[in-house]
């Protein structure tokens, strides 16, 4: 009887061992909200409500950071934006930093899971709640990496609409790379730390004029910032360069970029996979389509918003409201019009 016991426990301590009973990764910790949500009239986020934790792990040393539900009015599902750190004894990388109002908050975040020091930080577009933080991992000793676009439009300029307050000058990126249009999809640079080979690919103006894809190999994920985001409907930034044929580009780049069992990674909602993108993409299409044949008719922006284009596709994002179509509508309608040229990251847009 006692050797049949150290038998079966022998083959228990195997099967722990055994890569069949190994972690498997992505891992849902925290899922998001679904809503739907509704904040009272006058209602702006609350940010000392706002708190950071693992919602998600790509792998054992590859964690991601999400707000709580129900405080960020313009990111209800999940508050501010995904935040990747990679960490290891190399040191740790962060993709995306939080909002400026949320800095410790985050970091303490963090530091709940490592203790590494803070070497990279890639940011994949400019929006506070991806960049805001920059300047408080400076200090930390944090390398900013980001498209020349993305630091154009940090920066006080006379070209488009200026940053909503001056950064601070710590929080620019210190080393910058630009898309080139004839190797799409070509990393312009990429890391190797703790076991994994991080490439930084950018890709041409679409959600900003700065984007960037951001590639784990090993674990196979790509994170793409707000190129797409799959709750409450798109958010094309063209003051600050951004494009819907943009964004349809880089819908192509990612679906070449991409194998079957790719995580993509936006910067809020659902994770997606390859076969994902291609509903999206004739949704851009489609409606990039019918709203340049309004504006060749000589209708005007009312006239394009009562042709309820976006209606059909309402049930392809969680939190789509009519707030949202009309802002997309908005920005379909200026496209077709013709946008201004990009100077400097971005755009000189008429008021409408």
């Amino acid at each position: 009887m006692i050797i049949k016991r150290l038998l079966l426990t022998a083959v228990a301590i195997a099967a722990l061992g055994s890569p069949a009973l190994a972690q498997s990764y992505p891992q849902t910790v925290v899922p998001q909200g679904k809503g739907p949500y509704t904040f009272p009239e006058g209602y702006r986020t609350d940010f000392p409500k706002m708190e950071f934790t693992v919602a998600e792990k790509y792998a054992a040393n590859i964690f991601v950071l999400r707000g709580n539900e129900g405080v960020d009015m313009t990111h209800p599902e999940a508050g501010g934006g995904r935040s990747a750190v990679l960490f290891g004894p190399d040191g740790a990388l962060v993709v995306d930093t939080e909002y400026p109002q949320t800095g410790d908050k985050q970091l303490k975040a963090i530091r709940a899971f490592t203790n590494a020091p803070i070497k990279y930080v890639i940011n994949t577009h400019v929006h506070p709640d991806h960049s805001g933080n920059n300047a408080l991992f400076a200090k930390e000793g944090a390398k900013i990496i980001a498209s020349e676009n993305l630091k154009m439009e940090m920066m006080p300029n006379p070209a488009g609409p200026p940053p909503a307050s001056a950064p601070d000058p710590t929080s620019y990126p210190t080393q910058t790379y630009a898309f080139d249009p004839a190797n799409p999809g070509k990393p312009a640079m990429t890391l190797t730390l703790n076991g994994e080979t991080v490439d930084v690919i950018p890709l041409g103006p679409g959600h900003t004029g700065g984007d960037s894809a951001i590639r784990f190999q090993k674990a196979n994920v790509i994170m793409f910032g707000d190129v797409i985001r799959n709750f409450g409907g798109p958010f094309i930034d063209q003051g600050n360069g951004g494009s819907i044929q943009g964004v349809v580009a880089s819908i192509d780049l990612l679906s070449k970029l991409a194998d079957d069992k790719t995580t993509l990674a936006p910067g809020h909602g659902a994770l997606m996979h390859k076969s994902d993108l291609v509903p999206l993409r004739a949704m851009f299409v489609d409606l990039l389509a019918k709203s340049d044949a309004l504006v060749k008719a000589g209708k005007t922006m009312d006239e394009v918003k009562a042709a309820d284009l976006t209606k059909p596709y309402e049930n392809v994002w969680p939190g789509y409201n009519k707030a949202a179509s009309d802002r997309f509508v908005e920005e379909l309608y200026l496209e077709a019009k013709g946008l201004p040229p990009i100077v400097n990251g971005r755009r000189a847009m008429p008021r409408l």
